[in-house]
């Protein structure tokens, strides 16, 4: 297998999963939720934030916007953190695994500047990476080339040793066409047996 410098775990729906319209279909039902989601781009909203803009800003310029959804935009805000949730329990025994057989760790993620902060203290785990590149800081989100260049940049590590897991196709395919090792995030199970395939974990460790 090819040498691996670090690994570079994604956070949404790797270590906590990211399920929005799930979320909302237990709140307010599915139909309803549905017609939400057709009527306001609340992914798009949730992207200007992972870019930096100001959460609560966002989500009240959003929900004045349309005032027929305002309560349940404002959810989005209010409740968010029962939006992000479960911890993904097995990946984040990986994580510290990994970290335990001296493999460094860092997160690489889209995330806005006051939900991490909101996260942070709800999932511990969230300190314990080595480096950590969260969009919001950075002003730009997977799969933009440029977020990728400022991780290699920064870590100063060969792009071929970065071992990198998310479970959007776009952007793993970014990362792979930097030349990093990539696995599609499908599943703990999965990632656990890539690293051990990789080296980096033995088959007790990756449980």
């Amino acid at each position: 297998m090819p040498q691996v410098n670090a690994v570079i775990f994604d956070i949404g729906n790797v270590l906590i999963e990211w399920q929005p319209e799930r979320f909302y279909d237990s709140v307010i039902g599915p139909e309803r939720r549905a017609a939400m989601f057709d009527a306001v781009d609340l992914h798009g909203m949730n992207d200007r934030v992972d870019r930096g803009e100001n959460f609560h800003e966002m989500v009240v310029t959003t929900a004045q916007k349309y005032p027929e959804w305002q309560d349940e935009i404002m959810i989005w805000h209010d409740r968010w953190i029962e939006m992000a949730a479960p911890a993904i329990d097995h990946s984040v025994r990986l994580l510290r695994n990994l970290r335990s057989a001296g493999v460094p760790v860092y997160a690489l993620t889209n995330f806005g500047i006051q939900t991490f902060e909101i996260a942070e203290p709800v999932y511990p785990f969230l300190a314990e990476f080595d480096r950590r590149y969260i969009s919001g800081h950075m002003q730009v989100i997977k799969p933009d080339s440029g977020i990728y260049k400022m991780v290699e940049d920064d870590c100063g590590l060969d792009p071929t040793t970065l071992l990198f897991t998310d479970d959007r196709v776009d952007n793993i395919d970014m990362a792979a066409s930097r030349g990093w090792q990539t696995h599609l995030f499908d599943g703990s199970q999965g990632w656990a047996d890539a690293l051990v395939n990789a080296g980096l974990l033995t088959g007790d460790a990756a449980k």
